[in-house]
């Protein structure tokens, strides 16, 4: 199959992509990539009607429970299955890192990038009628989209949102709060209980957010703000004391959480959509989004800082997934070895389901990298952690 690029790769691009060892064929394959969707589980029936709806013939990915292709130019959104929530786009290669977790029944699940809200989907997907998944994002205009996607696909019960920065989150799963509770039920609780969640803030509230507005992006002195939790969240009956309560390691050890997802922010040169977009928006600007060695530098700080704290909160024995939609090594490999170098009960784990992945191995042992030519899909960069104990 031939690629034909649109307009050509400014030099600095094509020079960075060398530089990293990456092919510029991959960014020339837009029109080539298919468009991805999950289906919701029990929908498996109404395939012929989504069919029908989007008009166009899906193709299922044998590799990827309940995952269907079709064509790049569909479009989705107007789709009275995307409506009714009984289907949401999610690239392949992003599912492949939610299925990297392995999640089990019964599990309680982190997921410190949460926005947009397709993985974070997913998640839920898996877990049905058990479990429970905290979602975080610095971004509270972004959480808040997540939100919405939450309660689209009726898939908030288990479900709690906190606007943080990833890197200093602290907040343990709901079920330390279960097992204490049964231990101390005779103790009397104190303090402010939480009740169901309602959209509707008190008047107070809003009247000092409208005076002092609203950062769209919060600090890492910021104190984790609860924007939504549903009713089997493990939030409900809890006093602010309690959910705000800090954990030792010994502690987090045994009431962490099972499953940790670190999708990290990167410059998201992996993805071909993405970089795209530069056309429209004019390739000067790559230069400060993806070339400079001061925002790479950042990122790479940011990225082993958000994974060292995703990995501070797994409990022995579980699974973290550190992902980033990036191709270079800096944001990849870099940041894999670091980590490991500082962190001694960390082990990196083979990813049983990538023996079936379209994609290829990383240059760092037990990696893995889906890029567009190889992969079909967005370019993503998985590596799997277990804790262990020393």
């Amino acid at each position: 199959m031939e690629y034909a690029a649109k307009v050509p790769l400014p030099d600095a691009f094509v020079q960075f992509l060398e530089a990293n060892g990456l092919d510029p064929s991959i960014y020339t394959a837009i029109d080539s990539i298919p468009r991805y969707i999950r289906l919701k589980p029990g929908c498996e029936a109404c395939l012929e009607e989504v069919e029908a709806d989007l008009k166009c013939k899906l193709e299922k990915l044998e590799w990827l429970p309940l995952f269907y292709s079709l064509p790049p130019q569909i479009q989705i959104a107007g789709s009275r299955a995307y409506r009714e929530g009984k289907i949401y786009g999610i690239d392949a290669s992003s599912g492949a890192a939610v299925l990297a977790l392995n999640i089990s029944p019964g599990d309680h699940v982190l997921d410190l990038c949460a926005a947009p809200g397709a993985k974070l989907c997913m998640i839920l997907d898996l877990l049905g009628g058990s479990g429970s998944v905290t979602g975080v994002d610095v971004a509270r205009h972004r959480l808040a989209a997540c939100r919405t996607m939450l309660q689209k696909y009726a898939l908030g019960d288990r479900c709690r949102l906190f606007v943080a920065d990833g890197t200093t989150f602290s907040i343990i799963p709901g079920r330390f709060h279960s097992d204490r509770k049964s231990c101390e039920s005779g103790l009397e609780e104190t303090g402010d209980v939480f009740k169901e969640w309602t959209s509707r803030r008190p008047w107070k509230e809003r009247k000092m957010a409208k005076k002092n507005g609203t950062a769209q992006l919060v600090s890492k002195s910021h104190p984790p703000e609860l924007i939504y939790y549903g009713p089997h969240s493990g939030v409900v009956g809890l006093t602010k004391r309690e959910l705000y309560m800090i954990l030792s390691d010994d502690e987090i050890a045994n009431h962490g959480y099972d499953k940790v997802l670190v999708d990290a922010e990167c410059t998201h040169d992996g993805s071909v959509k993405h970089i795209q977009k530069f056309e429209q928006w004019g390739w000067g600007t790559l230069q400060d989004r993806v070339l400079d060695a001061d925002r790479t530098d950042n990122l790479y700080a940011l990225q082993l800082n958000l994974l060292t704290n995703g990995f501070s909160l797994l409990k022995v024995g579980g699974s973290l997934v550190y992902s980033t939609c990036s191709l270079t090594v800096a944001q990849n490999e870099d940041v894999v070895e670091q980590f490991l170098k500082e962190n001694e009960t960390a082990e990196l784990m083979e990813i049983d389901a990538a023996k079936n992945w379209p994609c290829k191995g990383g240059c760092f042992p037990k990696t893995w990298r889906f890029d567009s030519l190889t992969s079909q899909t967005s370019g993503l960069f998985v590596a799997k952690f277990t804790k262990v104990v020393i």
